[in-house]
């Protein structure tokens, strides 16, 4: 009220145009273009949302078992909520076309009061004031020397909680300039300030219209990267179908924020080969993610995934795929067409079983499995001859593949924590092993391979917690090993003691072992029996009952 001053006495045509001019300098600053498109559409977002939202509520049905009215009580708790959510999703939005149509308003009411400024006057006489310039968010100041406007002041600096974005990724609006009639130059697009769009160095997070503001402005810059990594608040649950438009973006961080869903225009992304949305909470991927032919890297890591869309399989530029921490009981058929695929983390899902078609993934160099519910791996796994690491601890594995020897270039085998009853001498013939893990099974594993020393390249080799009792002979042949576990398991060959002293210790042990065993043999030379002495040739057989036998 104290803005309005409602019973102030207007003396003068000077005193009004003041009055006009401070209550238009009182809005808040104008937001810009694409701010305004912005609003617009989340508006429309959220409205298609929450029609699918009630048509699904609508839809539902109940067994006989359940009462109607019980059930309408669920569906208009529902729609209540559905609509509560509305409302908050769409208040920023709805605030900013608010104050952008309070803006347009005042531009009129600054044309009208400009027209009666510069229309001829009662006495008739014409007054030499210019008139007013249309509405923006300049200032005007009284002349000395007369009581006409000039709007010759520099544009207010717009408070921070105003911009749709931060201090990394500014968008600055052009200064009004004035022609020599008084009125203001036209407002001048957007200028880009930076090349990458980051979010707030200063801690700010991104409310939903600010997000979608900020995909307005980089669609229309042609952005390549924008990072948001935990920059959205906590209220941002999903992405406006404008992302669609970021078809020359080729990096997006959207990791360690709220997200639960994706939309379905995120298919729009042609040029994207980096995708990071892991430690969020999203439950189902749109079929559209398929359309990401150019992806290269796609972590989805740490969300609420069950199930993979069919269409996963398009995606044949894919190198590495993060699915780590999610709730996959299976993996798909399809992930055997992702031929390009060199790293593969399913680790700690409720995974049973690798598919037989992992072996079409021709590339890959690197797959984890590890805390799954995995029983054994399939036969397939030998077909993929570049795989260098295999891990797959915590699970309920009894027994490794025959295939295994197949796998050529395979450095780096874990399959601790199972329960495996032994290892297959096929293992030995992947020769190219540094570091071999098969400690923590709980199946009493009584014994190592005897071909074990075939793998001469081996550095680290970990046996703990099982019940073995003897090293194989050739175990003098890993000439290489520098780390060597084997607490316990009550071994008796070599002595605690030696083993207790470190690998080549234990190397050197089996090495001399074996050595004194030859040497022993050669020592004892086998007595001839009085039969062989008897049986010289067919003729004496028959002096063999006269022969004395001494």
């Amino acid at each position: 009220m104290d803005l309005i001053q409602m019973d102030k006495r207007l003396d003068s045509t000077e005193q009004v145009v003041e009055e006009i001019m401070r209550i238009h300098r009182s809005l808040p600053p104008r937001p810009g273009i694409d701010e305004v498109e912005a609003a617009k559409g989340l508006i429309d977002n959220v409205e298609k949302e929450d029609q699918a939202c009630l048509e699904a509520i609508a839809k539902q049905r109940k067994s006989s078992e359940v009462p109607g009215e019980l059930l309408m009580v669920l569906q208009e708790m529902k729609k209540g909520y559905v609509q509560f959510r509305s409302k908050e999703q769409k208040r920023e939005a709805s605030k900013l076309l608010d104050l952008e149509s309070i803006h347009a308003l005042f531009d009129d009411f600054i044309q009208r009061a400009s027209n009666c400024i510069a229309s001829p006057s009662s006495n008739g006489s014409v007054s030499s004031r210019p008139p007013l310039a249309p509405a923006t968010t300049t200032t005007a100041v009284r002349s000395d020397s007369q009581s006409s406007l000039n709007f010759s002041e520099k544009a207010p600096v717009r408070p921070k909680d105003m911009v749709s974005r931060d201090d990394s990724f500014v968008v600055t609006k052009a200064k009004p300039s004035l022609y020599s009639d008084g009125f203001a130059a036209p407002r001048k697009p957007p200028q880009i300030l930076d090349s990458t769009l980051t979010a707030g160095n200063d801690g700010e997070k991104l409310s939903l219209i600010k997000l979608a503001s900020l995909i307005e402005v980089s669609a229309k810059k042609a952005t390549p990267e924008i990072n948001l990594q935990n920059k959205l608040t906590d209220q941002v649950e999903w992405l406006p179908d404008s992302l669609g438009k970021l078809s020359s973006l080729t990096s997006l961080d959207l990791s360690e924020n709220h997200i639960v869903v994706l939309p379905n225009t995120i298919g729009g992304l042609s040029s994207l080969t980096k995708l990071d949305l892991h430690s969020n909470r999203i439950g189902q991927l749109p079929e559209s993610i398929g359309e990401l032919l150019n992806l290269v890297y796609l972590n989805l890591g740490s969300n609420q995934l069950s199930l993979l869309p069919s269409a996963f399989s398009r995606l044949v530029r894919l190198e590495e795929l993060d699915l780590s921490c999610n709730n996959l009981p299976i993996l798909p058929e399809s992930i055997g067409s992702l031929v390009s695929l060199k790293k593969l983390d399913v680790e700690t899902n409720d995974i049973e079983e690798i598919p037989y078609s992992i072996g079409g993934c021709s590339s890959l160099k690197e797959l984890r499995a590890d805390y799954n519910k995995l029983k054994a791996l399939p036969e397939a796994i030998g077909k993929i001859t570049t795989l260098e690491i295999l891990s797959v601890r915590y699970n309920n594995i009894r027994q490794l593949p025959t295939t295994m020897s197949s796998l050529a270039n395979l450095k780096e085998l874990d399959v601790s924590f199972n329960e495996l009853e032994s290892v297959p001498e096929s293992l030995c013939f992947a020769t190219t092993l540094v570091k071999l893990n098969i400690g923590n099974n709980f199946a009493d594993m009584i014994s190592l391979p005897r071909s074990i020393g075939n793998l001469e390249m081996l550095e680290e080799l970990d046996i703990s917690n099982n019940q073995i009792r003897v090293l194989p002979d050739s175990f003098k042949m890993l000439t290489k090993l520098r780390v060597f576990r084997a607490q316990e398991n009550p071994l008796q060959v070599p002595p605690r003691d030696i083993a207790e002293k470190g690998p080549q210790a234990v190397v050197q042990y089996m090495n001399d072992l074996v050595e004194t065993r030859n040497a022993k043999s050669l020592m004892v030379k086998p007595k001839k029996s009085w039969v062989q002495m008897c049986f010289f040739s067919k003729s004496n057989k028959r002096k063999q009952s006269s022969m004395e036998i001494v």
